[in-house]
């Protein structure tokens, strides 16, 4: 009878027509891949109608063609698409004429998606109202016989198509003669087509949903990039190397990362923290985060202080020439002095203009001599004002660097603005560690990092990860305002210093090594000059400081 589930085409009781129907849906609902899961479709829908042929077409976003996503043809070993084989070369069928703009309407498949209904045709050969000279010259070339075809639109459950899903001969089971589709069949696969357009369709907006997040983290970045050159690379840099390191970690057979592994979704999770791993970042104040020399602030004010020397030395001159110009005065003594006066404010204000580079130490001497030149004057309207203020001495006095303490504390407050931003979200459950990978850069493996001073070791291992990435990214870039890129063996020397003084996870930071992540880096981002040899021995022989652990997070 029309409308039960029985089957003539298989002879398959209601039950287990049902059951399997189940079945399929949640197969097809588990499966990630979305070659697997259209390929499933098709063949389980084959499967059903025993048919010999059959093609699923995918609609492109604009809906205006449809695509060849998976074709079969059993009795002619015809195989594109799917998991393995090779994809379909076929041009696309445009839903609407080129020219005229009308629908496709003698086209079977355009016909059942703009209807939005089945077209169930015995044989093609006596069918009236659609074009089948492509099907008949196929059959033709192939010396096959199309006869009857079962087109079903494939219709989610927002009411939009998203393809359609084509059978090609019904066999009978006891004869293996081509017979029609039942209408019996023909509600089964209907079944299977809604059952998989609403599955299809869920997974569609997921991946737009995740499309639209990794958009969003990724304009984060770029909003910093805009604030800052400098640090836009490293926010591009650090996801990629993370992500190397953890590759790598995955095939490991031995050692330290033997047991490590991130499935598909643990990967993606890795991937966005990394992307967002200095979002804190939009809210520091380019001035201080490109901050190149000690006196800069929204400008460089050692061109003030340049100026202040330069008054100095008109001053001077002035004075010696109207010394000169006094009656009996001994030029030659006068213009040794003035001489000695000009040498020693041009000595003065070059000390002042290295020391404001920050490109070597300042020591108590250093910072003494700064101290002697404030105490010095220079005149401005009729007043004398101090030669370095307050401020500006205590910013030259900085020791290494450019960056003062409190300029450092709103460097390193972009992690505590971090933390907030992220554990702020609510992350769905297999996004739940991005605030914990994504937050822990900066921690160290002592304690004494930020911004929560936690023991690294208490870190998860993609967490501790990333610190290593942060940390060489940092050491190699060649972007950075306040310091030229290093040469990759002083860069492995400095990490090697790091796991040393407990900064870095030294297990991680021999597999960096032991796995040639670093110098499979190198080699996408560094400039050749700079990749030279690297005692990689020196570092792994190296022993880190005995101090207190915990059992690490798994």
């Amino acid at each position: 009878m029309a409308g039960t589930l029985s089957s003539p085409a298989n002879g398959t009781d209601a039950v287990q027509l049902v059951e399997r129907l189940t079945q399929i849906g949640i197969a097809l609902s588990q499966e990630k891949n979305k070659d697997r899961v259209l390929e499933k479709i098709l063949l389980e829908a084959k499967s059903i109608a025993n048919a010999d042929g059959g093609t699923l077409y995918f609609m492109d976003e604009a809906h205006e063609l449809l695509h060849y996503a998976i074709v079969r043809t059993d009795s002619l070993n015809i195989a594109y698409g799917g998991h393995k084989q090779p994809a379909p070369e076929f041009k696309p069928i445009h839903l609407y004429d080129e020219v005229t703009g009308e629908p496709n309407y003698g086209t079977q498949v355009v016909h059942a998606i703009l209807h939005r209904k089945p077209v169930n045709i015995p044989d093609v050969y006596d069918a009236d109202g659609f074009d089948f000279e492509g099907t008949k010259k196929f059959d033709d070339a192939f010396s096959y016989r199309t006869k009857s075809v079962l087109t079903i639109p494939m219709i989610s459950h927002r009411n939009q198509a998203i393809g359609c899903l084509q059978l090609i001969n019904a066999q009978d089971t006891a004869t293996d003669e081509v017979v029609a589709f039942s209408q019996n069949v023909q509600m089964l696969v209907q079944s299977l087509a809604s059952q998989a357009a609403v599955i299809v369709d869920n997974k569609r907006l997921i991946a737009e949903q995740e499309a639209l997040l990794e958009s969003f983290i990724k304009v984060i970045a770029q909003a910093i990039d805009a604030k800052s050159p400098y640090t836009g690379g490293h926010c591009v840099r650090v996801p990629q190397l993370t992500e190397m390191i953890a590759a790598a970690a995955c095939t490991a057979t031995d050692g330290y990362m033997a047991d490590f592994d991130l499935n598909e979704e643990e990967q993606y999770e890795l991937h966005i923290a990394g992307w967002l791993h200095d979002c804190g970042k939009v809210v520091t104040p380019v001035h201080i985060m490109d901050k190149a020399t000690k006196l800069e602030t929204i400008y460089d004010r050692i061109d003030e202080v340049r100026a202040r020397f330069e008054v100095l030395r008109k001053q001077a001159r002035i004075a010696y020439l109207e010394e000169c110009a006094e009656e009996g005065a001994d030029k030659a003594a006068l213009n040794a002095a003035y001489e000695a006066q000009i040498a020693e404010l041009e000595d003065d204000e070059a000390f002042v203009v290295n020391a404001n580079i920050g490109g070597e130490f300042m020591d108590d001497e250093d910072i003494a001599r700064l101290e002697t030149l404030g105490a010095r004057t220079w005149p401005y309207k009729g007043e004398e004002r101090p030669l370095l203020s307050k401020e500006e001495i205590y910013n030259l006095s900085t020791r290494r660097g450019t960056i003062t303490a409190e300029e450092r504390q709103i460097m390193n407050d972009h992690m505590v603005h971090t933390v907030n931003m992220l554990e702020a979200m609510p992350w769905p459950k297999h996004l739940r560690r991005v605030p914990e990978y994504a937050c822990g850069h900066h921690e160290k493996m002592d304690g004494t990092g930020y911004p929560k001073g936690v023991l690294a070791g208490t870190m998860s291992i993609p967490a501790r990860m990333m610190a290593v990435a942060d940390v060489f990214e940092a050491l190699t870039a060649s972007d950075r305002p306040y310091k030229k890129a290093k040469a990759l063996s002083e860069a492995m020397k400095i990490i090697g210093i790091f796991k040393e003084n407990n900064h870095l996870d030294p297990e991680i930071v021999d597999f960096f090594v032991t796995s040639k992540v670093y110098l499979d880096y190198a080699k996408q981002f560094l400039s050749p000059e700079l990749i030279d040899e690297v005692d990689e021995q020196a570092i792994l022989n190296i022993v880190p400081k005995p101090m207190e652990t915990k059992k690490p997070i798994s």
